[in-house]
C-alpha cells in the first residue's frame, strides 16, 4: 500500500465515523457544473489557478455553505447558490475558496484531517491527491473510496488568521477578475450576528469561516478602496442558467411555472418550463418546451443532454439514445453526458455499445455513483460478473456503505483473476472496507 493511500485512507476513515442517516449526496449535472464553471473562470484566472483543474461542484444541501477539501474542488451547497441575488456574489464565494487553495490553507486542513471525529454532507469528499499528482486511474478511485462526507468544523474550519488573508486575496481576484468587490460584502453580511446564535441555529458556512466584527471592517475598507469594476461579459447569464435549472430541479414545479416568465431569456424560460412540466409530470408539455429550446440552440449540448434526460425518463429509450448521441458529439469529452447515452443505451438493450461508453465516462469521473451503477448492469448484461461485482463493491464503498462494498469486493475476488488490475481495485475495497468496519465496532 503506498504512503499516499495510507494517507487518504486513514483520512478516510476518519471522516466516516459517523454519517448522518440521510447523507446529502453531489448533484452532478453537465449543465449546471458548466455555468459555474464559466462564472469561475476569470476568478481562477486571476488567482492563478487553472479553471480546467478547479471543478465547481454543488451539493444537495438546503444550507448555506462553502468549502475546500483539496486544492482541485470548491464545493457550493445548492441552498447558498440559491441563495445568493447575483453572479459576483456567486464569484465572491468562488474568489475566497479559491484563496484558501491559493495560500495554502488545505495543507494544514489536511494535517488536522484525523481530528475529525464527525460529519455531515456530501456523498465523497476527498479524491483528488492522486489525480493531483498526476496517478492513474485505478489509484485514484482507490483513493476516493471510503469517503462519504463533508468534512466537519474541525476538519474544514479556518482560522480567523487564515479567513483574513483568503478575503484580502479573495478580494484581490475580484479586482483582477473585473467582479464588483462589494459582493463579498454582501455576502458576508448574510451571516451577519450568526456567531451569536446557538451553534445549531448557524449556518455551517458561519461556522467554518468565522466573522468577526474586524474582519468584516477590514473587508469593507478594502472594497471600499476599490475601483469601479466592470462585470465580465456573460456572467449574468451562466448565473440566470445555473440557479434557474437548479431551482427548477429542487423546487416544486408550481413554483418554477409561477416564475419562468422572470427568466431573464428565452432559452432559460423554454428550460425552467421543460424541467418542470416533466417534473409534474405533463411529457406532453415538457417535449414541447423542450423542441422548442433545441431549434433555438441547436449547438448547445447541454440542451440535448436534457432532452435525452426526459425522454429517457418518460420511457423514451430510443429516442433518448438520439438526444445523448447528439450531446456526445457536441461535448465528446464531457463524463456526465457520456454516462447519461450509455444509461440510454442499457435502456434500450444495448449492452454492448453502453458498457463501452460507459467505461469511457468512468475513466473521465470516477466520483459519479451513478455511472458505476450502470457499468455494474452493462458489464452484468455482457456475461462478465467479476468486473460487475468490483464496480459495485467501488460503488458501494464511494456511498460510505461498507459492509455492502466487503461483500461485493470479496465476490468480485472469487470472479476475477488473481493480481489483475480487476482483483487489485477489489482488494483496495476490502481493505479500506474492513479498516473502515473495525473504526465502527
Amino acid at each position: 500500500m503506498s504512503y499516499i493511500w495510507r494517507i487518504a485512507v486513514a483520512t478516510a476513515l476518519t471522516v466516516t465515523l459517523a454519517l448522518p442517516a440521510q447523507a446529502r449526496g453531489l448533484i452532478r449535472d453537465p449543465d449546471i457544473e458548466h455555468a459555474l464553471g464559466e462564472l469561475a473562470r476569470p476568478v481562477l484566472n486571476a488567482a492563478g489557478l487553472s479553471p480546467g483543474q478547479v471543478r465547481i461542484m454543488v451539493i444537495d444541501d438546503s444550507s448555506l455553505n462553502a468549502f475546500i477539501v483539496d486544492n482541485r474542488h470548491i464545493f457550493i451547497h445548492s441552498g447558498m447558490l440559491l441563495k445568493l441575488d447575483s453572479p459576483a456574489q456567486v464569484q465572491a464565494v468562488i474568489a475566497h475558496e479559491a484563496a484558501h487553495i491559493q495560500n495554502g490553507h488545505i495543507a494544514r486542513r489536511l494535517q488536522s484531517a484525523q481530528a475529525a471525529s464527525s460529519i455531515s454532507g456530501l456523498g465523497i469528499a476527498l479524491a483528488l491527491a492522486a489525480a493531483a499528482s498526476g496517478a492513474d486511474g485505478r489509484t485514484a478511485s482507490g483513493l476516493a473510496l471510503g469517503v462519504a462526507g463533508s468534512a466537519n468544523r474541525v476538519f474544514m474550519s479556518h482560522t480567523r488568521a487564515e479567513e483574513s488573508s483568503a478575503d484580502a486575496s479573495g478580494l484581490r481576484y475580484m479586482m483582477r477578475a473585473g467582479v464588483d468587490p462589494k459582493a463579498f460584502i454582501d455576502v458576508l453580511n448574510i451571516f451577519r450576528g450568526q456567531e451569536l446564535l446557538s451553534e445549531t441555529r448557524q449556518d455551517p458556512y458561519a461556522r467554518t469561516h468565522p466573522l468577526s466584527r474586524d474582519r468584516l471592517r477590514a473587508v469593507s475598507a478594502l472594497a471600499d478602496a476599490a475601483k469601479t469594476a466592470t462585470p465580465p461579459q456573460d456572467a449574468a447569464y451562466w448565473f440566470a442558467r445555473a440557479t434557474g435549472k437548479l431551482s427548477a430541479f429542487t423546487r416544486a414545479p408550481a413554483w418554477t411555472l409561477r416564475r419562468v416568465a422572470d427568466s431573464p431569456t428565452e432559452d432559460i424560460r423554454l428550460m425552467r418550463e421543460a424541467i418542470a412540466y416533466h417534473r409534474k409530470p405533463d411529457t406532453r408539455r415538457a417535449m414541447a418546451a423542450i423542441d422548442r429550446l433545441a431549434a433555438l440552440r441547436p449547438g448547445d449540448p447541454f440542451v440535448h443532454e436534457l432532452r435525452g434526460q426526459i425522454l429517457l425518463e418518460s420511457r423514451q429509450a430510443n429516442a433518448a439514445v438520439a438526444a445523448y448521441k447528439r450531446a456526445t458529439d457536441l461535448a465528446p469529452g464531457n463524463a456526465l453526458v457520456m454516462g447519461g447515452y450509455g444509461r440510454a443505451l442499457l435502456a434500450a438493450g444495448n449492452a454492448s455499445a453502453a458498457r463501452s461508453v460507459l467505461e469511457q465516462a468512468r475513466a473521465r469521473d470516477f466520483r459519479d455513483a451513478s455511472i458505476l451503477r450502470d457499468l455494474a448492469v452493462a458489464y452484468a448484461k455482457t456475461g462478465d460478473p467479476g468486473l460487475a461485482s468490483v464496480v459495485t463493491a467501488e460503488r458501494y464503498a464511494l456511498l460510505g456503505r461498507f459492509d455492502d462494498a466487503l461483500v461485493h469486493a470479496k465476490r468480485a475476488e472469487g470472479l476475477v483473476p488473481r493480481g489483475s488490475r480487476a482483483g487489485l481495485r477489489a482488494q483496495d475495497v476490502i481493505s479500506a472496507a474492513e479498516s473502515a468496519l473495525r473504526q465502527r465496532r
